[in-house]
Parts: structure tokens; sequence; C-alpha cells
């Protein structure tokens, strides 16, 4: 699909606005719409398309339209600015840090991540309510946060914004972030619903709350 676009771009419109970069979906420049669908357009093939049907593309409808197939992505590095970064653990008494591997592979996931912001244009969050958007952040970050998160060398706290500033609440787990991953990450079942169980735990459990009371400090 990038190449018919860059074609059309050579032989009949000259100034047509397009981001590509590698070509080898490793970069996520070249997201869009393909007949409705959010798809990288670089690992989109023409011959996988219905035959004998007009081919349509499109900009990211959930982002603003700068020109053409060009929008404006910066609402997502705002909220990536705003996510604590990783904070390490103390080293241990022989001056390391140690982690299984089992943990390492947990989020190495998350850290396939292109940026080409296809979940975000597909959730339904980010796309319909831009009333919610001050308020909620978008599988996008969840991923991010998670990659933190899970971390077992971190020693951060990113449940606040998880709750209030990045409205993990508002998510209803439909999966279709997930679905349009080009990397294949498990958005909703590794990153989303692990980070909404914590959220949970800590703020919405009777128990956990009625025993943290004992904890506290006079």
């Amino acid at each position: 699909m990038l190449d018919a676009v860059r074609e059309v771009q050579a032989t009949q419109a000259g100034d047509l606005a397009v981001r590509w970069n590698c070509k080898a979906g490793k970069c996520g420049s070249c997201s869009a719409e393909v007949n409705g669908i959010p798809r990288l357009m670089c690992m989109t093939r023409l011959d996988g398309l219905p035959t004998g049907e007009p081919v349509t593309v499109g900009p990211m409808r959930s982002f603003p339209l700068i020109r053409d197939l060009v929008t404006d992505v910066s609402f997502n590095y705002e909220k990536a600015a705003g996510i604590p970064s990783f904070q390490p653990v103390p080293a241990g008494a022989d001056g390391k840090r140690r982690m299984y591997q089992e943990d390492v592979e947990r989020i190495q996931e998350f850290h396939r991540c292109i940026e080409c912001f296809l979940c975000q244009n597909t959730c339904h969050v980010v796309r319909d309510h831009a009333d919610l958007r001050p308020h909620y952040s978008g599988p996008r970050s969840f991923v991010r946060i998670a990659a933190l998160e899970m971390h077992p060398l971190d020693a951060g706290d990113r449940l606040p914004l998880l709750k209030d500033g990045a409205g993990i609440g508002l998510c209803n787990v439909t999966k279709c972030c997930t679905e349009v991953c080009p990397e294949q990450i498990r958005i909703t079942d590794n990153a989303i619903i692990p980070l909404k169980e914590r959220v949970a735990d800590r703020y919405y459990d009777p128990i956990a709350a009625f025993l943290r009371c004992f904890k506290r400090t006079p």
C-alpha cells in the first residue's frame, strides 16, 4: 500500500503529504486507515484487499489532521511526558541488582511497541470522547506504564496516575487496541487488565483498605 501511495505521489499528486521511513513495519510512521481499518501502509498488501472494489486510504481519524495522510499525534507524546520515569530499587549488599528471567521476558513484550499509535487511533475513548481526553491517556500510555510498573527493579508508584491522570477506569477492555497492534502486543490482557487489577486492589478493595488501617503509623 505504501508503494502505491508513493506512486500516486510521484505521478499524480506531487504535493501529497504522507509520512514514511523504514518501509519494514518497525518505525510506525506510515500509520493510516485503509478501507476504514487502522493499519501500517508498508505492511498492507494490495493483493490482500477485496478485489473489484475501490481502496480508500485516509488519515487516522482520532487525531487532528495536518494535511492529507498526516495527523498531529503530539497528544501521545504529551501524555508520555507525564509518566514518571524508571526509578531503580537500591542495590543489594554486593552492589548488584538481580531479577528473574521470567520477569525480563514479561516486560520485553511491551518494549516491542513502535509507537505507530494505531491502538490510540482505534480506542473508542480517544476517538469518540474528546471531553475525556484530558483525563485519559490511552493504550499506548498504559503499555508504557506497564513496562515500568511490572519491572522488578523499579521502585516507582504510578497507580495514582493510572487512577486519576491516566484514567484507566475509562477503558472497558474491548480489545480493539490489541487487534490492530502490528507487533502483536497483547495490550489488553498483559498490560491494561493487570494495571486495572492493581488500581482496584489499592483503591477499591474493602478488605485491603481495612487491613491498611492497622498498618498506619500513629
